[in-house]
This record gives structure tokens, C-alpha cells and sequence, in this order.
């Protein structure tokens, strides 16, 4: 498959996105705490987003799927993705009190990290619902002639 349908751009932005943040999260926390200690122990970075080394980690893996799977599987993991990012963006506007809350008192959210895991969620899905299952449309063959039907 070498068209570039929706999925394929997403998976590698989206992919490269997601390793660049889950470094440079780790440039403000590498902290690993769990429970009442990750409000405390988390960081923001640029001041909006709320990370912690766990955080960093899931954005690293995601982000490293995401680029393994832009050759092959851009539909699956745009579709996957999406709807992981949909759904942890509710859970976390659920959690977030204050402007700031945690998933299973281990990942930091707050509200922009909610609005952002949105914005990933609902345009993986829409990449994903852009592309018919299977990959591109087929390719038509070009119309044989006389000869090569002859021969």
C-alpha cells in the first residue's frame, strides 16, 4: 500500500508526536509515584499538561506503535487509538476535580491533558472512518491489448 490515506499520515504524526512528548515529559518528571503522591510528584509541561514517568512511558509506547504500525496497520491503530483516547479523555474529565486529577492513582491528568486526549481520540477516529477496511481502494489494471490478450 503506498497511498497515503488518512490513517497513515495520522499514525506517523500522531506516532512522532507521542515519542517527542513522552521524552520531553521526562525532562520535567520522571517520577513513577502511585496513589496520593502523583499530584504531588507530577509536573506540567510548558505549564499545561500533566505528566509523570508513567505518563511519559504510555505516550512513548503509543507513540512507538503508532510509527511500527503507519506501514502496515495505520487503519487499526488510528481506529484502536481513537477510541482508547476517547475514552480515556471521558475518564478523565470524569476524575478531574479542580483542574487536575489521576487514572488509577497513576497517571496525572488535568483538563488540557483531557481536551488533547480528545482531540486524538475523535480525529483517530474520523482518519480511521475515512479508509475503507483493507487499505486503499484497488488499484484498476490498465486495459490489455490485442496482443498481450493473444498472447
Amino acid at each position: 500500500m503506498n497511498e497515503a490515506t488518512p490513517p497513515r499520515p495520522y499514525a506517523t504524526l500522531v506516532g512522532r508526536a507521542l515519542v517527542a512528548a513522552g521524552i520531553l515529559g521526562f525532562c520535567y518528571s520522571s517520577g513513577f509515584s502511585t496513589g496520593n503522591a502523583v499530584k504531588r510528584e507530577s509536573e506540567e509541561v510548558l505549564g499545561l499538561l500533566a505528566v509523570n514517568g508513567w505518563h511519559n512511558l504510555i505516550h512513548i509506547a503509543t507513540g512507538l506503535l503508532g510509527l511500527a504500525a503507519a506501514a502496515y496497520a495505520a487503519r487499526t491503530y488510528a481506529l484502536a487509538l481513537g477510541l482508547a483516547y476517547t475514552l480515556i479523555a471521558i475518564w478523565g474529565f470524569l476524575v478531574t476535580d479542580d483542574g487536575f486529577g489521576s487514572l488509577i492513582s497513576t497517571v496525572p491528568v488535568n483538563t488540557e491533558d483531557n481536551f488533547l486526549h480528545l482531540i486524538l481520540g475523535l480525529t483517530g477516529l474520523a482518519a480511521g472512518a475515512a479508509t475503507k477496511p483493507g487499505g486503499a481502494a484497488k488499484r484498476r489494471r490498465p486495459a490489455r491489448s490485442r496482443r498481450e490478450r493473444a498472447a
